[in-house]
């Protein structure tokens, strides 16, 4: 159950602002990094269930896609990566795309680089645990 309007908190609120204020566009790019920002939370609670395959699920790239849509990808594709440990630089990749303009196609390019240097760092430890 969501909080009555007057029962938010200061950054509730000034979140809520924020989102008005946006054009649709942006506002749809806001609640789907909210939502990556979730799954990172969800990913972390250690669900015993989720015995995951060591191997991505590499799910092709369509030929138009947004930034948004391609983190979400790439985070399925790669479901065995930690996604705080891609935080800090996807966070920064999507706001050199949403601040700073440069082009959706660029910026997925350094995503799917991220994500697949991530994941063969993930490997050789995985690899490196197993030899000891």
């Amino acid at each position: 159950m969501l909080p009555q309007i007057g029962n938010l908190s200061s950054d509730q609120r000034r979140l809520l602002k924020l989102f008005k204020s946006l054009d649709e566009s942006d506002q749809a790019s806001l609640i789907a990094f909210a939502e990556f920002l979730h799954q990172r939370e969800e990913s972390t609670d250690g669900d015993c269930d989720q015995e995951l395959s060591l191997e991505p699920t590499l799910i092709e790239r369509p030929e138009e896609e947004s930034v948004v849509a391609a983190i979400k990808r790439l985070t399925s594709s790669y479901h065995m990566l930690d996604t705080s440990t891609l935080l800090t630089e996807t966070s920064s990749l999507m706001t050199s795309h949403l601040i700073h303009g440069k082009s959706a196609p660029d910026v997925i390019d350094e995503l799917e680089l991220l994500f697949t240097q991530q994941y063969e760092v993930f490997r050789d430890n995985k690899n490196s645990e197993e030899d000891t």
